[in-house]
């Protein structure tokens, strides 16, 4: 290419160089090509989108390393953090997990046949489940978060403290709005039903 000439796509427009982040690109693009089309929000949603993405992709290669899924992670941290004996109904294993009881079922299944965890029937109620967190559990679930939160602290270093902590409640503050206006308080993991 000849300097001075401006490089055009397959119809004749004018293209870019490749940006390090294109968020403002694909604004200037939509804004261009549809004017009066709302962006505001392409330069939340679409780096939050492309964060889950990375941060999920780089927990799932933690845990792998560790053994572990992130939906174990997610039931022996409950247990864990529920504090001795560490035990816990399925209905207050679901509703601190925010998933459905089949979910949990599922979770707690797996993790009994891994021997991280034991089930038996709830005392004076019938219907009621207890899972334990077993020695085999506890001792994973300790080695594996202080991998996965170690490795996500690093992650976010860029940050200053007060500039975490100013993060932390702008997110806190949107995911409660949209929460509210989707009428969805649960919390899955990333592109999980």
């Amino acid at each position: 290419m000849t300097s001075g000439a401006e490089a055009r796509d397959d119809h004749g427009h004018p293209t870019a160089r490749p940006s390090a982040y294109p968020v403002e690109e694909i604004a200037a693009a939509w804004r261009r090509e549809r004017p009066g089309t709302p962006v505001s929000s392409i330069g939340i949603v679409t780096p939050i989108w492309r964060l889950a993405k990375l941060l999920g992709d780089d927990r799932r290669r933690v845990l792998n390393r560790a053994g572990m899924d992130p939906a174990t992670l997610d039931l022996l941290s409950v247990l864990r953090r529920g504090g001795p004996p560490y035990t816990l109904s399925t209905r207050e294993l679901s509703r601190r997990s925010m998933i459905t009881a089949g979910a949990i079922s599922q979770r707690v299944a797996r993790a009994e046949r891994d021997g991280l965890v034991t089930r038996r029937p709830g005392e004076g109620r019938p219907r009621t489940v207890l899972v334990e967190l077993t020695l085999a559990g506890h001792h994973l679930v300790e080695s594996t978060v202080d991998q996965v939160l170690g490795r996500e602290a690093e992650l976010i270093d860029a940050l200053t403290p007060e500039q975490q902590e100013q993060l932390a409640g702008l997110l806190r503050t949107l995911l409660q709005d949209v929460q509210h206006r989707l009428g969805d308080d649960r919390i899955t993991q990333v592109g999980e039903d």
